[in-house]
């Protein structure tokens, strides 16, 4: 008897101390550990000094198949490795890159948030053959599209000499053979360099490591825009060579490379295409003219429907919402791509939207605009979601419905076996892949699989804490009532 009024007397204690705990799906628990800003510090301006490496294979749009390393000096000088591959696991070098110039920081972006923009110049750029089917495609290439000073840059016949090295452009010599690649280096244009801690894997082990992220300016989906295009989002960050994420086989791979000895990757097995479940962002994201955002999908496999929550931010550590789009429908079977090898091509039907403003900016332009294309005319009012399907989307927002987007998805496992989603890149001048034609043929930032098919329900019970919502409408936790522990504690008295 006295054991069990001490355990009512230490519940009754407990839910008057304890600070209400939060207890919610994994997937909810990502997106809110994205907003937790203090993981990341960006120092401005960025310090670049040392080496910087890819992390895996990166797609290119077009598709070009590639891994990086670019190594900065103190002097602001570099030297730049592009290794280029016939294939997306990176296991076969087509031909690689050489890039020297110098870089010069400016001042912070005026137009992408937490960006540096820079100025560079190159000096030289060389080009090695890995095979000569490399070398009879790229020498076709610029004796057909480059000038005068090009033509003939590769005699037809000429056999193939391993490790030869071939001078593509030139400052002291003015010649530029590089166009017919495309190749330009206005990545270099815009510069953002991120800290954060990772956990250390091994139990016995306390403490976290410092992982550095460089980010470079995207490159433009449009073929014949990429040369002229000045980047307002990232490519896939690379990783500092010292301060990197582990484990990461790639790194050391392409950190020991250089243009006579590509890095070769190891092999990956290839996973089939397996939808279902949910699916997070992994950090605050970054597109073209300057959207900062974080995404959350579900997919039915059992009637190949689909949800997604769009969470839009004006900050790049996602921290400041401005609106939020929740959108719905369903999409089809999914075949391999013919163009991007390792793709999977789908069609999605969205039917269904509703929006949420969650800034009075954001309040002010829905308000304003013109009646009857989005939502009820002058409704709006922040943290209040509405139904945009009734006016066949929202004109001020850029969406239509219904309509059909053409897409390109792709999974795979990362080196601690979590599932990971990659769809495809949205075109850069901000329209929609709505003809087969605009289909991507390279990735966004990838999601992970926070949930299963069966493990996402809508709402969630705990013994302690029971769920209710909030003035914004969002699931809060609270405690349960003092009086309700105590009589789970009495309960105790009759089965002693």
């Amino acid at each position: 008897m006295v054991r069990c009024w001490w355990l009512a007397g230490l519940l009754v204690a407990c839910a008057a101390a304890e600070p209400p705990l939060r207890w919610e799906p994994r997937c909810r628990q990502q997106l809110r550990h994205l907003q937790d800003g203090a993981r990341i510090a960006a120092r401005l301006p960025p310090r670049l000094e040392g080496r910087w490496v890819s992390t895996g294979c990166e797609v290119r749009p077009g598709p070009e198949f590639l891994t990086r390393s670019y190594l900065f000096y103190a002097n602001r000088l570099f030297k730049a490795y592009q290794f280029y591959y016939w294939d997306p696991s990176c296991r076969d070098p087509s031909y690689s890159l050489v890039i020297k110039g110098k870089l010069r920081l400016r001042q912070a972006s005026w137009i992408t948030r937490g960006a540096t923009e820079a100025d560079y110049h190159l000096h030289k750029v060389g080009i090695v053959f890995h095979s000569q089917k490399a070398m009879r495609e790229v020498a076709s290439w610029i004796n057909q599209t480059s000038g005068e000073g090009c033509r003939g840059f590769l005699p037809p016949g000429r056999s193939w000499a391993p490790g030869a090295l071939y001078e593509l452009l030139s400052a002291k010599t003015e010649r530029d053979c590089t166009a017919a690649l495309g190749f330009a280096m206005h990545e270099l244009s815009l510069v953002r360099v991120e800290k954060h801690y990772q956990p250390l894997l091994q139990p016995q082990q306390s403490g976290s490591r410092l992982v550095e992220e460089l980010y470079l300016g995207d490159i433009h989906t449009e073929w014949v825009e990429r040369l002229h295009y000045r980047p307002t989002g990232y490519q896939r960050p690379m990783q500092s060579a010292v301060h990197h994420v582990h484990p990461c086989p790639a790194c050391g791979i392409i950190y020991r490379a250089d243009e006579h000895h590509p890095p070769i990757l190891p092999v990956r097995a290839q996973l089939p295409m397996q939808l279902s479940g949910s699916w997070v962002s992994t950090h605050c994201e970054v597109r073209p003219a300057v959207l900062f955002l974080t995404r959350y999908f579900i997919f039915h496999g059992n009637n190949h429907t689909w949800e997604g929550y769009y969470y839009h931010y004006s900050d790049p550590l996602c921290k400041q919402p401005t609106f939020t789009i929740y959108a719905s429908g369903h999409y089809t079977q999914g075949i391999p791509s013919s163009k991007v090898r390792g793709g999977t091509e789908l069609a999605f039907k969205v039917t269904q939207a509703r929006v949420t403003p969650m800034d009075q900016v954001t309040v002010m332009m829905l308000n304003s605009s013109e009646p009857g294309s989005c939502g009820l005319t002058s409704s709006w009012s922040a943290g209040v979601e509405q139904d945009i399907t009734p006016t066949n989307g929202c004109l001020a927002l850029g969406i239509k419905l219904p309509h059909t987007e053409y897409e390109l998805f792709k999974t795979e496992q990362d080196t601690k076996d979590r599932s990971l989603l990659y769809v495809g890149e949205r075109p850069t001048d901000g329209s929609s892949p709505d003809r087969p034609d605009k289909r991507p043929t390279s990735y966004q930032a990838p999601l992970i699989q926070c949930a299963g098919a069966p493990e996402e329900f809508s709402n969630y019970v705990s013994l302690k804490y029971l769920g209710k919502k909030d003035a914004n409408g969002s699931e809060a936790l609270k405690s349960l009532p003092v009086a309700f522990l105590l009589f789970i504690a009495l309960l105790f008295l009759r089965w002693d």
